[in-house]
């Protein structure tokens, strides 16, 4: 098959090669001087002639050689209708190309004159009929007038579809002709109620819908059980290769996006008429079924109106089929229920038989069956002599001591089976081994069976109900339609109707009949078996033979697969219908107790292979209605307990371990207790339907004065409200906003809550770093986004901010310094989950750091955060573009490292500028060696307070805010503070005394924590600064001549923190700039403060003008839900 293959392949590798030749040819025109050409009326009579006789392959090379030769100028629309006219006669692949090259070279020549009057020939050719000219015509002239048009149709369609590919038809000058092609299928596709131009569209999907649709791979096809293994896995691999092998598209993407959406929505309509004639032919099969019964014939009109249905069903089933394997869609689901309940009216009541006295302890979970639906499908068997009469069921004495006698005989070898299996269970634990040996199914001592063996084939599948049988007229032919409807009877009244029609057609051929066909059951039909297992357990009772054949015919289709165990791909789906057939019976009490006890017993005895899914597919089937029943739990448990000392003992692979575990327990499930609901008060309730089911963007002021109004008193009340505020994850992702603008709002009015919410979400993502587990990952990123929109709505500053983003990347990190590839079991190289946190925080709040300080600490995150990145493995794409979109959307401009070394390099720049700018240099500190782990210490600025993020609804904390942006004076040696160099000198010695009589205790202070911890001022100190910084103010505007600016220099003693006054001269730069800004804040701090006020107001009047829209509307309810 492999190799049949693959000159299809070839084939349409050299169609594509030769179209994309072919257009680029057609972009060039023929320039030919006329006068070289023949001009004779003879010569171009004659190839007119020609060409409407045919333009394909036999004329081909004559037709062009004539083109090459002769002038054809004044002959242009005369060609083109011969064209026309000799398209219609190419029938094959060939003539079809031929023509389309023949085309190709009228239209170099004459791209003006000829092209648009075949255009517009091909086109009319191709128009759909009118309905004036088919109302004129009789059912039987339209059918033979459609036919005709659509052989004339089908090659003019395809050599368009070609022209249309090589540049000929085109849309505009640089696009193809796609969008012609469409228009003219969608005429006419939309002008053919009958659907008689369904075949045209199948012809252009064959032969195009890879080109037109971009269609790759072809559906499998409901082939017949003795189509060849793997015909269909060859086609679609065919289409793949192909679909591999083409580069140019030919067509643009747009226009294959249409043409597919338009065919699809094509399909979707014809299949919901095929749906609509399906129910049609079985209304009429119906309606002739009872018309037979009344009368005992159907009229020849009748009869020759359901063959027409007939024959128009099954047409356009077939054109069905054939779209949904072209365009890859699934068939319609047809409705199977052939005969409704009342179309026979044998046996009403049906389902009423002996179900009255059960066992109630079936019911429960431990018992035989799974639920009561199950119970009554195997147990709830209806008795045939309270629908049939005695006579037909053949009743007789004698045949009831002859199955007592065959009881007794199957009761004695069990027993022998049970003693077999205790005693190899004994051996097993006497020896500790396993020896497998190779058991036959038969018994050595019976004799060689002399029929012949059935080697099982595959069998054909069950035909999709084209059309249902004829009206039955005898016996036979209602045992035929009786065996059709079959395949269709999917539930328990249906398929006890059928036992009770079979009683009536009893007989020893009918029986024979029966049983041939339940032996041949289509192999993927599965779910059939138990509606067939159902059948067979309502005739047995009546019909023993039935049952012990069928059996036999099982059991012996067994020793063949047993026989046949090598063969493993061939032979699954028989395998599995064989035991589940089986196991079907099994639980109908058809198929003896020792039968399948032994089969498993065969099955145990050689545990490898195949009969490893055999045993789980037995204990699936029916391995809790053995150990639940009395006569077979013992043996059956024992069984059980030899198969897991077997599995204990043997090597099994991964798959087979699981289908073992799995078959082991869904027989013997271990006994749990019932999952108890969790009990909450109403209180709890009301706040979770409120959060969880109310909380909107239109709600979520109703909510947030339903929450107000609650009991903030009650512990139980606020333990209840922050849970669920600091579970972000129980709502939905797009609410979390929400819920942080719930925070801030209550935040006014319970600053408390507010801080423990905060306090809460930040131990849980620290709390997430330190357990890091898989099953939480949802949950942390919730949590993380939850941090971030607490920043949007200022509940929290950005010190949190920052601190959390850097506490992301250098957690579990020895020292805090992550390096390449380095193994940490709190974040391995290959786990990139920290980056995706940390790209969460960044879309959420990265946006709101574009100026000033917090501008500078978020670029200096950046590049310790891409050298974070770089020292993962190989990141997961999706990981790598949410990096990538996170810092273009944070900066845009900013250039990634390409290499580990670059990255670094950068960090330590970084560092260095930090250290430098916070008065700590390499050199400043004689005696003590330079620190190589800088590189894992963030770089702190010393600002906490002039935040962007830092709570509004605060009033006190804009009160004490100080006028300057930080009190820490920032020194570096390369300003010329001064103006002077005595003034310089004189800064200097004063800086390096107070620097040396720190120096002490700094040395035996790392440096990294001397930079990374921000000095701050007490809240006495810097009240006071405060105050002398307005006295300073209003001292230089009444001085502008002040010579000296006091600043406040920090210093450590210890872990003691020390001030110390330093004045400065006013026309220094230092303390310019210092003035400046401080008269900056004070306008900003006004402007905020009314600001606020304003907004308060805003608030007060918008909540009486609510106010009074409620008291007008009524009282507000609000639903509890759950």
């Amino acid at each position: 098959m492999e190799t049949a293959s693959v000159p299809k392949v070839d084939e349409e590798k050299l169609r594509h090669a030769r179209r994309v030749n072919l257009k680029e040819l057609n972009l060039r025109r023929d320039t030919q001087e006329s006068s070289k050409l023949d001009h004779s009326l003879r010569r171009h009579t004659a190839l007119i002639k020609r060409m409407r006789q045919s333009i394909g392959v036999d004329n081909h090379d004559q037709v062009l050689k004539d083109i090459d030769s002769l002038s054809l100028e004044k002959y242009t629309d005369e060609i083109a209708g011969a064209a026309v006219e000799g398209i219609t006669r190419c029938k094959t692949d060939r003539d079809v190309w031929a023509a389309v090259e023949v085309v190709c070279s009228l239209h170099r020549r004459f791209p003006t004159s000829f092209t648009p009057v075949l255009v517009n020939l091909l086109s009319s050719s191709l128009a759909a009929p009118t309905k004036a000219a088919l109302s004129a015509l009789t059912p039987d002239q339209r059918e033979k007038e459609d036919v005709v048009r659509v052989s004339r149709q089908r090659p003019i369609l395809r050599v368009c579809s070609e022209l249309a590919l090589v540049g000929v038809i085109r849309d505009s000058p640089t696009r193809s002709g796609a969008e012609w092609i469409m228009k003219v299928i969608k005429e006419l596709l939309s002008n053919d109620p009958s659907l008689s131009s369904l075949p045209l569209l199948s012809t252009f999907l064959k032969s195009y819908g890879r080109s037109y649709l971009g269609i790759t791979t072809l559906q499998s096809k409901q082939m017949p059980g003795d189509t060849e293994f793997g015909r269909a896995t060859d086609e679609g691999r065919n289409a793949a290769i192909v679909a591999s092998g083409e580069g140019e598209e030919l067509v643009e993407q747009d226009m294959r996006d249409r043409f597919k959406r338009m065919c699809e929505g094509y399909f979707e309509n014809v299949a919901k008429k095929l749906v609509i004639e399906h129910k049609r032919l079985q209304e009429q099969d119906r309606r002739n079924h009872e018309a037979y019964i009344r009368s005992g014939e159907i009229f020849e009109d009748r009869q020759q109106a359901y063959e027409r249905m007939t024959k128009g069903y099954e047409k356009l089933f077939a054109s069905c089929q054939t779209l949904s394997e072209l365009l890859n869609l699934p068939m319609p689901a047809l409705p199977t229920a052939a005969q409704k309940s009342d179309s026979i009216q044998i046996g009403s009541n049906i389902g009423s038989g002996a179900g009255d006295d059960t066992d109630v302890s079936f019911t429960t979970s431990g018992g035989k069956w799974e639920d009561e639906e199950e119970r009554k499908f195997f147990e709830d068997i209806q008795d045939l002599k309270d629908f049939v009469p005695k006579n037909f069921l053949g009743i007789d004495a004698e045949e009831k001591t002859d199955s007592e006698e065959k009881e007794k005989a199957e009761k004695e070898k069990a027993e022998e089976e049970a003693k077999n299996v205790a005693a190899e269970l004994k051996s097993l634990e006497t020896n500790g081994d396993v020896h497998v040996s190779n058991v036959s199914l038969a018994e050595p001592s019976e004799p060689v069976d002399s029929t012949v063996t059935p080697i099982p084939m595959s069998p054909k599948l069950s035909s999709p109900p084209l059309s249902p049988q004829l009206a039955p007229q005898g016996p036979t032919h209602l045992l035929t339609a009786l065996l059709a409807r079959l395949p269709d009877a999917t539930n328990r009244t249906l398929i006890d109707q059928a036992a009770v029609e079979f009683a009536f057609l009893n007989s020893k051929a009918a029986r024979k009949r029966l049983i041939k066909f339940l032996s041949n059951v289509p192999k993927n039909r599965t779910d059939l078996l138990p509606h067939y297992s159902r059948l067979v357990a309502t005739l047995d009772k009546y019909m023993p033979d039935i049952g012990s054949e069928l059996v036999a015919s099982l059991e012996e289709e067994f020793r063949y697969l047993q026989r046949k165990k090598n063969v493993v791909k061939e032979f699954s789906e028989l395998r599995l219908k064989n035991i589940t057939f089986l196991s079907n019976l099994t639980k109908f009490r058809v198929v003896p107790t020792h039968v399948i006890l032994h089969i498993l017993k065969v099955c145990l005895d050689d545990f490898s292979g195949t009969n490893v899914e055999n045993v789980a597919l037995l204990l699936e089937g029916c391995g809790r209605f053995l150990l639940r029943s009395e006569e077979t739990k013992e043996r059956f448990s024992t069984m059980l307990e030899l198969m897991r000392r077997k599995q204990s003992m043997q090597h099994f692979d991964q798959r087979q371990m699981l289908l073992l575990e799995n078959a082991y327990y869904q027989c013997n499930p271990p006994e749990r207790p019932p999952l108890v609901e969790k009990e909450r008060t109403p209180i709890e309730l009301f706040i979770r339907h409120l959060v969880y089911d109310v909380l909107s963007k239109k709600t979520i002021d109703k909510v947030l004065k339903l929450i107000r109004k609650l009991d903030w008193d009650d512990p139980t009340v606020g333990h209840s409200l922050l849970k669920v505020f600091t579970k972000p994850w129980k709502l939905k992702y797009s609410n979390i906003s929400l819920l942080a603008m719930l925070t801030y709002d209550l935040q006014r009015y319970h600053p408390a809550f507010a801080v423990a919410v905060v306090d809460q979400v930040v131990e849980d993502i620290r709390v997430g770093l330190e357990v890091n587990l898989y099953s939480v990952n949802q949950q942390r990123v919730a949590t993380v986004k939850y941090l971030g929109e607490l920043y949007i709505y200022r509940v929290v500053n950005s010190s949190l901010i920052f601190d959390t983003l850097w506490l992301l990347v250098t957690f579990g990190h020895p020292d805090g310094h992550p390096s390449l590839r380095q193994p940490t079991p709190l974040d391995m190289p290959d786990d990139s989950f920290r980056i995706r946190l940390v790209c969460v925080l960044l879309d959420a709040v990265g946006m709101c750091f574009d100026r000033g300080r917090q501008m500078r600490k978020l670029d200096n995150f950046l590049v310790f955060f891409q050298y974070y990145a770089l020292c993962k493995e190989e990141l997961p794409m999706e990981v790598d573009f949410m990096l990538s979109d996170s810092l273009e959307a944070v900066r845009p401009n900013l250039s990634m490292p390409k290499s580990i070394e670059e990255a670094a390099k950068v960090v330590d720049d970084v560092f260095n500028t930090v250290m430098q700018n916070a008065g700590f240099t390499q050199e400043s500190e004689s005696g003590e060696e330079s620190d190589d782990g800088d590189d894992s210490e963030r770089p702190r600025e010393d600002d906490d307070d002039d935040d962007d993020g830092s709570a509004a609804g605060q009033g006190s904390a804009e009160d004490q805010r100080a006028p300057s942006p930080e009190p820490v004076v920032v020194l570096s040696a390369q300003e010329h503070l001064g103006p002077s160099q005595e003034a310089d000198e004189e800064f200097a010695k004063e800086l390096a005394k107070i620097i040396t009589e720190s120096s002490a205790e700094s040395r035996k202070i790392d440096k990294k924590s001397a930079w990374w911890d921000t000095a701050v001022l007490g809240p006495g100190a810097r009240k006071k600064r405060v105050d002398e910084a307005e006295q300073n103010v209003k001292g230089d505007a009444d001085h502008p001549n002040g010579s000296v600016m006091n600043f406040t220099v920090i210093t450590r003693r210890g872990n003691k923190q020390q001030t110390r006054n330093l004045a400065v001269p006013a026309e220094t730069a230092l303390a310019v700039h210092t003035r400046s800004a401080q008269l900056q804040d004070k306008v900003e701090q006004q402007h905020l403060k009314r600001l606020v006020l304003n907004y308060e107001q805003r608030e007060e009047v918008e909540e009486l003008k609510a106010l009074e829209t409620r008291s007008r509307a009524g009282q507000m309810k609000i639903r509890l839900a759950g």
